[in-house]
Formats: C-alpha cells, sequence, structure tokens
C-alpha cells in the first residue's frame, strides 16, 4: 500500500498518470473522510476511478457510484466436477444465448414465469420508494433477466479441485444507467445554481438532507435491488441450461451475489460516511466475494479480511490498461482466439477490446490485494457467454 497523501491511499502497483491524477482530484474534495482507497485494479472513469472507495460526510457523488447501479457478480458452486461434463460445450453456450437476451438493448420479449415473482417484489420496493420505474423505461420489466454488453458475462468455470462452478457479471441494465445518468445531471445542476467550484462537473455532488438527496438514495436503492435480482433471474435460468446439457439437477452447494458499484452508510474512523464502491467490493472481515479476470483468464472466489485503511473493500476485477477504442485499434481477432484456446466461446471481433492483454494481469492485481482478501478458490473458464 502507498500514500500517496493523507487523503488517498493506493493499492495499485499498476497506476498511469491519468488514473492517478483523477484519483488526486476527488480525494481532494473537502467532505472525503478519511480518505480514498484506491484498488489495485484502479483505471480511468467518468468523475471518479472505477476502482476506488470513496467515503463522503452528508455528501453524495452520483458519478462516484457509477452509470450502473448495483453491477455486481454471482457464482453458484455445483456438486459437478470436470469429469461429469459432456463434451459438447458448444451446445450449452448456445442454449444459454437463447435463454439470455444479451448486448445492449436485448430485452427479453415477454416476461418470464420465473422474473414475475422478482418483479412483483421490485413494484412493491417502486412504490415504497415513491416513484414509478417506468419514467424512466417504459417496459423496464423486460430488461430483468438480461445480460448486457462490454464486460458482462456468463461463464461456466472450474476450480482447483476440478469443481464446477456458475459464475455471471451484470448490473442494473438500461433503466438503472437512465435513473444514475437523470441523478447526475441533477446534481450538476444544483451544483450550478449553488455556484459551487467543481475540479470536473462530473464529480457534482448532492447534500445530505436535501430533498434530490433523499429521492435518489430512494432510486439509488431500488435500482441496486433491481441489480441483485437481475443476476439472480438469469443464474436460474444458467442453472437450469446447464443441469438439462448435464442430464441432471444442480444442487448449490454455496451462492455468492456481490455489488460493486453501490453506496452504503458505515463507520469508519469514528464518523458514519456515504461510502461509494466504484469497481470495488465489500471486504469486511468474513465477508464472501468474486473477483473475475478479464476474458479468458482466472476469477477468484475470496473471503475479506476487513482491512481499516481500505474501508473494508477490495478489487472488483482486472481493470483496464487500454481503452476500448485502444484495444480495438491494437489487438485482432486472431490474438484473441489464441488468448481463448480451450475455452468454448464466441469468436467475434465484437469481442477484441476484451481480451485478456486490453487489462491489468489479474494475478498481479490478487498480489495487490494480499491484504484486503483471502482467496478460496481460483477459477479457470470452461464456457464464455458475452453480448456484442
Amino acid at each position: 500500500m502507498e500514500t500517496i497523501s493523507p487523503k488517498l491511499l493506493n493499492w495499485a502497483s499498476i497506476l498511469d498518470k491519468q488514473t492517478r491524477d483523477q484519483a488526486v482530484m476527488t480525494a481532494g474534495l473537502p467532505f472525503i473522510y478519511p480518505h480514498l482507497a484506491l484498488m489495485p485494479d484502479a483505471h480511468l472513469g467518468k468523475g471518479a476511478t472505477v476502482g476506488s472507495v470513496i467515503p463522503t460526510l452528508r455528501a453524495i457523488i452520483p458519478a462516484a457510484v457509477g452509470v450502473d447501479i448495483g453491477c455486481g457478480m454471482i457464482a453458484v458452486r455445483t456438486q459437478y466436477s470436470v469429469k461429469d461434463l459432456p463434451k459438447d460445450r458448444k451446445r450449452l453456450r448456445e442454449d444459454i444465448e437463447r435463454v439470455i437476451p444479451l448486448s445492449a438493448g436485448h430485452n427479453n420479449k415477454q416476461v418470464m414465469a420465473t422474473a414475475e415473482p422478482r418483479i412483483a417484489e421490485l413494484k412493491r420496493l417502486a412504490a415504497k420508494a415513491g416513484f414509478n420505474p417506468a419514467q424512466y423505461i417504459a417496459k423496464w420489466e423486460l430488461q430483468l433477466g438480461s445480460l448486457g454488453s462490454g464486460n458482462h458475462f456468463i461463464e461456466v468455470s472450474a476450480d482447483e479441485h476440478d469443481g464446477v462452478w456458475l459464475f455471471l457479471h451484470s448490473g442494473s441494465r438500461g433503466v438503472g444507467n437512465k435513473i444514475a445518468q437523470h441523478h447526475i445531471g441533477v446534481a450538476q445542476h444544483v451544483s450550478r445554481k449553488n455556484q459551487v467550484y467543481l475540479p470536473d462537473p462530473d464529480l457534482a455532488y448532492l447534500d445530505e438532507g436535501t430533498p434530490q438527496f433523499e429521492r435518489y438514495i430512494a432510486e439509488l436503492r431500488w435500482a441496486q435491488h433491481f441489480a441483485l435480482l437481475n443476476r439472480e433471474e438469469m443464474m436460474d435460468r444458467v442453472s437450469a441450461r446447464f443441469s438439462h446439457w448435464v442430464g441432471g439437477s444442480v444442487r448449490e452447494l454455496e451462492r455468492i451475489n456481490c455489488h460493486h458499484n453501490f453506496t452504503e452508510q458505515e463507520t469508519h474512523y469514528g464518523k458514519k460516511v456515504w461510502v461509494s464502491r466504484k469497481g470495488a467490493i465489500k471486504a469486511g472481515h468474513g465477508d464472501p466475494g468474486l473477483i473475475p479476470g478479464s476474458m479468458g483468464t482466472a476469477s477468484y472466489v475470496v473471503v475479506g479480511l476487513g482491512n481499516p485503511a481500505s474501508l473494508n473493500s477490495s478489487p472488483h476485477g482486472a481493470g483496464r490498461e487500454y481503452s476500448r477504442n485502444a484495444a480495438r485499434k491494437t489487438f485482432t481477432l486472431e490474438e484473441l482466439k489464441r488468448a481463448m484456446r480451450g475455452i468454448e466461446f464466441r469468436a467475434s471481433e465484437a469481442f477484441i477490446d476484451e481480451i485478456p492483454a486490453a487489462y491489468k494481469p489479474i494475478d498481479q492485481v490478487m498480489q495487490d490485494a494480499a491484504d484486503l482478501v483471502t482467496v478460496r478458490h481460483k477459477l479457470r473458464q470452461l464456457v464464455n457467454v458475452k453480448g456484442n
């Protein structure tokens, strides 16, 4: 761990100047307390750095939560071993692709029976929060159980004992994005109205106790729960298709579901603060967690060590070294195919920007996180599903 300043602690051994400067800028805000914690996977983000833990006193920065509110991971450990699996992994990949809408803008054509109780729960929560999600997305219900694109994925993996895991990454989809963008805009409007100087407009904040703050928190919590249920819904569908493929039901030995774009009120260094983890997971003592690598590399099942300096946090993944545009200009489909050798996936130029070489080496990230989490399992990919 490196102390960049009294207000900025850094766990990233790989850190470019732009990312460092952005973190320094955010850490300089007057309501940061006690300090910003920069995780090993840190890279440049909108307003605030992705891979940062941002504690704020009586204020919150909507862009520091991120536009994919509640994005995170879910994993299920099954009773199966690699030796139990059929040889034709392509059949499973294509089956998963049929039952889960992939890519940005792709939703379910109708509400699935498995999604109905989850949607009913979300409607009750929205009514209690005093808003209608349809003001953001007219048919938001059709997004529950859809993956999205970018670095979102569905995988079948195996641990060091050849135990088979089902693993996926997604968030609150379009409805969460619209909620986030709306409140980022509200914060910017309030800052302009109050003539607040900001080093970056995306660091606009809302003061605790104001109507704008209360409205954001209510809708944020709803979107976080949508994201959690979205992962649960997809995992149930993946589990059903996996069961059909192996010819037997899945017995869940373990299920872990954790956010990495979210805010919670917590007590640190003697004060109640709003902790925004933007590309970071909660890693309090004993907290289960999931840290995936990039497409084609290892993922980790971890348990938190409760490091107080990190504000009980850890990285959420590998972290980008190349922007998406730079990766598309630098790497080729053939290089992606070589990186994915032995893994069943859909070979497409659409995924070049997800090539492992575009990310920090996950093993280095985990080495940097040695005082944040303990590794329980290291997973290798068998099947990978992504949206364009």
